[in-house]
This record gives structure tokens, sequence and C-alpha cells, in this order.
């Protein structure tokens, strides 16, 4: 059958439906495509606001006390404007559409996915709930149940949980548990790339593009600096010039106990922090900003059972400066990632913009006819932001 010259519209849903396939992670997380930016189109920086569900305490009696509604919520900004810039000969618009896919499309979206992806696994050093070894990487079943747990204890649901794993912890773990995996098509509506299977409660990932974690050269002798210490940040004593402390070092800090999110109740374990920006110290004290926020007003939004022990230990996961991978366990909606439509030029020789599954997608051409050649750049905009923490688990693994 003759070829036909491909149209805009089709290149572009080609080409979306390619790097839908291919992401891996943002495929199984929320997805949410900002449509009121559709008319005039989005630009980096513009932001979108996110509800969180609203917490509230019970009583005991006849008597209330009426408590204030207290509306939280998550701004994601949009903030990255990725591109894949391109060009071929006019000729090759009469290829047929598997073809063009095949030598051109196909690369092309291989390496947005991958940068995209690389990208949004940042938000796994916002996740302060960690189990296993940092620097040993996990060979047995139990260490991602205990990460199951966690999903647990923080009432994650137990459908739409997955886990990425950098592909030497997922030659690992399938030796370790082969039988255990069901077949892949019976556990994804829609195939991507990387799926090993299912068990345990979780879809499994093989994704080369895990987050890893570098340490700061400070893990001992830490201390919590200053009594009834409450909100998004603590001061540490025990430090000295020039000791740093790094975006996703996960903590523990004496006397300060995680509590059952419903009932308030003290589990008896202590509670988790994460290091949310790089600090470095330049006294004996140093501020470092912290979630979760510390919070131990008996309301809907307590977080812990008290402010840490003045005095106390800071007890870090893993040996200074260290670097390891971070697997990633998580419930769909503890992370969002956002596309918004970009504005579509006009006088130009090809143009056009597609949404799927939330992903928009911008492709845009110029004709050269010096060099009779298709200039072509291929656009997203995103942003992606980790809104209900709680709702993730990190595995710390080898180096």
């Amino acid at each position: 059958m003759a070829n036909t010259i491909l149209t805009p519209t089709k290149v572009t849903r080609k080409a979306l439906m390619i790097l839908h396939q291919k992401l891996a992670f943002i495929g199984t997380i929320d997805r949410q495509y900002d449509s009121s930016f559709a008319v005039d189109g989005a630009k980096i920086g513009s932001q979108l606001k996110i509800r969180l569900p609203n917490k509230y305490i019970t009583g005991v009696g006849t008597d209330i006390t009426p408590q204030d509604t207290t509306e939280n919520s998550e701004t994601l900004t949009v903030a990255t404007q990725r591109h894949v810039p391109m060009s071929f000969l006019a000729s090759e618009l009469t290829l047929s559409l598997d073809d063009f896919s095949e030598r051109i499309l196909d690369p092309a979206m291989s390496v947005m996915a991958a940068v995209t992806e690389r990208d949004a696994f940042n938000m796994f050093l916002e996740v302060y709930q960690q189990v296993g070894t940092p620097g040993s990487s996990p060979n047995a079943l139990l260490t991602f149940l205990q990460a199951g747990a966690r999903l647990d204890n923080s009432l994650a649901p137990r459908s739409n949980r997955a886990i990425q794993l950098p592909p030497l912890d997922s030659a690992t773990l399938i030796d370790a548990l082969k039988g255990l995996f069901n077949d892949t098509t019976a556990i994804s509506k829609q195939y991507r790339d990387g799926i090993m299977g299912r068990t345990a409660g979780f879809d499994w990932y093989s994704n080369t593009l895990t987050a890893r974690m570098t340490n700061g050269n400070k893990v001992t002798g830490v201390t919590v600096s200053g009594a009834s210490q409450v909100g998004s940040s603590i001061v540490f004593g025990g430090v000295a010039n020039l000791d740093t402390f790094k975006k996703g070092q996960v903590f523990t800090m004496a006397g300060c106990f995680e509590i059952h999110p419903e009932t308030k109740e003290a589990t008896g374990r202590l509670q988790k922090f994460v290091v949310t920006a790089d600090t470095t110290s330049s006294t004996t004290t140093v501020t470092v900003p912290i979630e979760p926020a510390i919070n131990v007003t008996a309301t809907g939004q307590q977080t812990v059972s008290a402010s840490p022990t003045n005095g106390g230990a800071v007890v870090f996961d893993g040996t200074a400066s260290l670097v390891y991978d971070i697997i990633g366990t998580y419930y769909k909606n503890a992370f969002a990632f956002v596309t918004a439509d970009l504005l579509m030029p006009k006088g130009v020789h090809f143009s056009s913009r597609e949404v799927l599954d939330g992903i928009s997608m911008r492709i845009v051409s110029q004709y050269a006819v010096l060099s009779d050649k298709i200039v072509t750049r291929v656009d997203i905009l995103y942003g992606y932001k980790a809104i209900r923490r709680e709702l993730a688990c990190r595995v710390a693994s080898g180096t």
C-alpha cells in the first residue's frame, strides 16, 4: 500500500503513546493535567494548588468543643520545559507511521522519558520513611514487607502500590523470589517498560533511573540543641564548622515518637525525619530544615508524640558520606506529576498538541528550504512534587 504524508496529529499521538509506555515511574503516580492553561499556554513557574485531606480528632461525652477545619494544600510549580531538538528530511514524512516511529520517534521519546523520570525520582529524597540498611542490597522479601507495613501504618490503600528497583537489585530479588511473580499481563491494564510482575501487594518495576542518596559528612555525635522545638526545622548541636547535612538524609531523634495518624497514640517507634535541603554548619549549632514538621498540639494536625529531647541523640541512617541506591515503594497518590499545555505558535510548517493520560505534548516543526529538512522540537512542560510523603517508603540499598 502506498505511503501517505504523515500529519502533525498522527506524529504527535504516536510520539505521546511511545512516551507514555516508557514512563515506568511517572506512569504509576498521580498525573494531573491542568486544562486551565489550554487557551493561552502555560509558562515555566505556573503553579497548581493541590488540596490535601482534612484531619480531625474525636471527643468523648455529650459536650463538644468544635474544632476548626484547617485546609492544607501543596503548591506544585510547573518548573521544567523539557524538549528534544531534531531534524529529518522532508521525504521521511512519507514513511509509514511504524517506520517513522522506529527511526525517529522511538529514540527521541526514549531520551525524553529517561531525563523526565530521572527528575521525578528526586521526589524520593523528600520521603522520610525508610527501611533496610544503607550500603547493603536487600535480598529477602522481608525488607519489602516491612516497607509495606510502613505504608499500612500510614493508612495507604492496598491498591495501586508499586516498587521501583535498580536493575542489580531486581536481578537479586528475582533470583531470590523466583516463582512469586505473576504474569505481567494480569497486573497491568496498560503495558509499561520495566514491569517485572506482582507480589506482596506491589507491582514491581526494574528502572535504571532510580534515585541515589549521598550522606553528609557528619552522622555521629549529633544532638538536639534546645527543648520544646516544633515546626519544619530543628537545631542540632555537637557539630563543627563545615559539617554537612544533605537533602534526603533520614534520621531519628530521642524522645520523638511516631503516632497513629488517626488516633494520635504513640506507636513506640521513633519518628523518622528527612533533611529537606543541603545545610552546612558554621558554628557549634546548625538549623536544619526537616519533614515532617514537628507538631505536638492535640489536634488533627499533630504529627509526633512530643518534641525531641534536649541533648538527645540524633541517629542517622548510614555512615558519613555514604552513597547508596534508593528503592522506592509507594502508593499512587504519594506523588504528583503535572503537565500543562504549551503555547501553539502560528506561521510554522507543522504543529500539533495532544494529551494522553495526563501528559500534554507539543510538536512544532519548520521547513528549512536550503537543506530540505524539517527542523523539529518536541516539548513537554511539567512539574512534580511529593504531596503525601507518608504514603511512600524508601528501601535503602547498596552502593
